[in-house]
């Protein structure tokens, strides 16, 4: 029954334990519940004391039980010690008795043992209580003790917050404070506002009627006088002249010569690689000065042997489009037009690839087809076809992208202009795609001239010829990677150039527009040029009087004549230096005569005189073409005298010389009575020249009056526009601060009730802990 109790009273200490762990949850929660938590733990420890000491008292209660019945039993054994003596005197006259004291034995020997095995017993679970008492009870000292500082833990945490509530409580309260004193002045400068805005209003009321009728005084004028507004439409916007640049015309030029520089390597190294790859099919596989070379390998040298009528014309365009960018012109892509006969020229190139490119593929075919031809080498073969085909491709598709480039100077509508950044893109990574592919001609071509170099057949000229088409490929790979960087290096710049054209439009309308505007754009240059000119000095009142007389009496002044002097010193010194050049070219004439005459008299005398008439001849054929282009030269120089064998020569030569002399003179007086002409011509010219300056002057003088009329109406125009803009513009800020001043004024007072709210409920949670 005792174990029983044990043990029941074990397990609702288990439990109660289990209960204790449940409730380490709820701890966490609130201080509050801790605390309860903790005080009832501390009754609990209490109730297990009160209960150990009553285990205690029956511990107690059973070991005096123990000694007693221990004494009872040392009583019963000396008793049994005395009984045994007793016991052998009286055998004989005892035997009943005996008999009486063995059962009464036996009997105490039964109790006897139930009371030891009783005692045992309980010995052993009062030990086990006992451990068993002595681990709980430390568990739970040990629970208590960590619970005790988690409570002290959460007070600790519950003041710091009680503290910081109450810190943010005063803040709020100042913050409560300070914009209520903020509320009052906003509402204040509100009242101030509104009576602002009534004020406004009226003046707005004022000015709107003030200004409706200047508007329509203004739209009255404007559709009388102005014909029509060139920024309303694109189609008259793009013939408006651009702000001239001229850091970007200097930097377009500078790109230019660049790009020119590049191209002209770029010719020299194909030329060069067409050239020696001609000479390399007169020599392998089939040495040409030895045997025949097959018929497609002389087609293809055919069709090679014209390379620079296809290649030279690509430096010639690129030169022309360069010539064409200069610091007076507006570059864009509307107005390159020069770049459409580049893309022409290389439009032409490209079928030059394409015609011989079945004939190169051919031609590899026949190399890889020869006893010569190792493995290595016709895989080297198969990669330069390979390659070839790609750098052919490669061009197409550069050609394809400069073509749409050169669209927007000759066709308008054949390229978008929000295309423009992506065909520039496509066109540097066209240039990328030609560089790797000369790379790898490069590589390709260098490791099959260490095979052929190899070969016990390669002669001396084999490898000279194949080491000139290796320097040709690298100039070309080195070519093809400095245009591809230069071309990626300034594509920014190309795609930010294509804004520079008319305000207020997307760009030149046609390839016309873009030409007028040039033109518009070289009269305004010249325009400015002309009031760039000094002013000359005024003239006394008198002294334009007098020459006002002498100008309209005579026809001839000193400056016609000072001017008439200047062209005829100007006439003279030209007539003298052609004299001295064709000096000079009789003198030449004259050598190389004499020199021909000596090779004819050298010939007359080691040959027969037979063969004499034929050598005159020919003399005479060799001088009759000499002096048909010199015959000028000897009009004005002294006569030659030749030494010619043939007297029909120095005949003929004595008719031609007295026709072009007699030519001259009728020539020269003819000039001369046509400059006499002319002189009095321009004297008569010139004073009705000035007669007619006098009549625009007046005229001048009417033009300016009315131009300063309209200037004035333009001005006053413009005024009436700024004055009603900017009232326009008063009046749109003053509702604009006051919509901003109101929205303040809402969030402001959205922010105190937001406040009031969050003080009212941390004062409740305040009083409910």
């Amino acid at each position: 029954m005792a174990s029983a109790e044990l043990q029941g009273k074990y397990q609702k200490l288990a439990q109660e334990y289990s209960k204790l762990r449940a409730q380490n949850q709820v701890l966490k929660k609130g201080v509050v519940d801790e605390q309860a938590n903790s005080a009832a733990l501390k009754e609990q420890l209490k109730m297990k004391d009160q209960s150990l000491r009553k285990l205690q008292q029956e511990m107690d209660s059973l070991t005096f039980r123990n000694l007693q019945l221990a004494k009872r039993v040392e009583l019963l054994q000396d008793e049994l010690a005395l009984s045994e003596p007793r016991g052998k005197k009286n055998k004989k006259s005892g035997e009943s008795s005996s008999q009486l004291s063995q059962e009464q034995k036996s009997v105490f020997d039964e109790d006897l043992q139930k009371k030891i095995e009783e005692n045992e017993r309980l010995h052993i679970q009062f030990f086990e209580a006992d451990e068993q008492h002595k681990h709980v009870e430390a568990e739970l000292r040990s629970r208590l003790a960590t619970l005790e500082t988690e409570a002290a833990q959460h007070q600790a945490v519950v003041d710091g917050l009680t503290r910081k509530y109450m810190e943010t409580i005063e803040k709020l309260q100042n913050d409560k404070a300070k914009l209520e004193v903020k509320s009052q002045t906003l509402e204040k400068e509100a009242k101030e506002c509104r009576l602002r805005t009534e004020e406004c209003q009226l003046q707005l009321k004022n000015l709107h009627e003030d200004l409706s009728g200047r508007l329509e005084e203004s739209l009255s004028i404007i559709n009388e006088k102005v014909p029509f507004n060139d920024t309303k439409y694109s189609q008259y916007n793009a013939l408006n002249v651009p702000l001239h640049n001229r850091r970007h015309q200097l930097k377009m030029r500078d790109i230019a010569g660049q790009a020119l520089a590049f191209v002209q390597d770029l010719v020299t190294a194909l030329l060069n690689f067409h050239t020696y790859t001609e000479q390399r099919i007169q020599i392998f596989p089939v040495d040409s000065a030895i045997d025949t070379i097959s018929p497609l390998n002389q087609k293809f040298s055919q069709y090679l042997h014209e390379n620079a009528s296809y290649v030279r014309p690509l430096e010639e365009g690129m030169l022309h489009l360069f010539e064409s960018i200069t610091e007076d012109t507006v570059t864009v892509l509307e107005t390159t037009v020069k770049l459409k006969t580049f893309s022409e020229h290389l439009t032409s190139y490209i079928c030059f690839l394409r015609k011989i490119l079945p004939y190169q593929l051919k031609s590899l075919e026949e190399e890889c087809e020869s006893s010569l031809c190792t493995s290595a080498l016709r895989a080297r073969n198969l990669e330069l076809s390979q390659d070839m085909k790609k750098m052919t491709a490669v061009f197409e598709k550069l050609q394809t992208y400069i073509a749409l480039l050169a669209l927007p100077s000759t066709e308008p509508d054949g390229l978008l202009r929000t295309n423009y950044s992506s065909v520039l893109t496509n066109v540097g990574a066209a240039l990328h795609g030609f560089h790797d592919v000369m790379k790898d001609i490069s590589k390709h071509y260098s490791q099959k001239a260490t095979i052929e170099h190899e070969l016990p057949t390669a002669t001396q000229k084999l490898v000279t010829t194949n080491d000139c088409i290796l320097s040709s490929v690298v100039a070309l790979t080195n070519g093809a990677g400095k245009i591809a960087s230069f071309f990626s290096n300034n594509l920014d710049y190309f795609i930010a150039s294509l804004s520079y054209g008319p305000k207020a439009a997307s760009g030149f309308i046609s390839p016309l527009s873009a030409e007028c505007m040039l033109q518009y754009k070289k009269k305004a240059a010249t325009y400015m040029k002309s009031l760039r000119k000094p002013l000359l000095e005024s003239v006394p009142y008198e002294e334009a009087l007098a020459n006002r007389r002498i100008l309209l009496s005579s026809t001839e002044s000193r400056e016609g004549l000072a001017q008439q002097v200047q062209q005829s010193l100007e006439k003279i010194s030209k007539l003298e230096q052609e004299k001295e050049h064709w000096m000079l070219e009789a003198q030449l004439a004259k050598i190389k005569l004499e020199k021909e005459n000596q090779r004819i008299a050298d010939k007359l005398k080691s040959t027969s005189s037979g063969q004499l008439v034929g050598l005159a001849q020919e003399n005479a054929a060799v001088s009759n073409a000499a002096g048909q282009d010199e015959a000028t030269a000897k009009a004005v120089s002294e006569p030659i005298q030749s030494t010619s064998l043939v007297p029909d020569v120095e005949s003929r030569e004595d008719l031609i010389k007295n026709h072009y002399m007699a030519r001259i003179v009728e020539l020269t007086s003819q000039l001369q009575l046509a400059d006499s002409k002319s002189v009095h011509f321009y004297a008569e010219c010139r004073a009705l020249s000035k007669r007619l300056a006098l009549a625009e002057k007046s005229k001048e003088a009417l033009t300016e009056e009315m131009k300063l009329a309209s200037q004035n109406i333009s001005r006053l125009q413009d005024e009436l526009t700024t004055t009603k803009r900017s009232y326009e513009d008063q009046l749109s800020m003053m509702s604009d601060h006051l919509c901003s001043m109101n929205e303040t004024l809402s969030k402001q007072r959205e922010e105190i009730d937001t406040l009031k709210m969050s003080s009212k409920g941390n004062s409740k949670k305040n009083k409910s802990r």
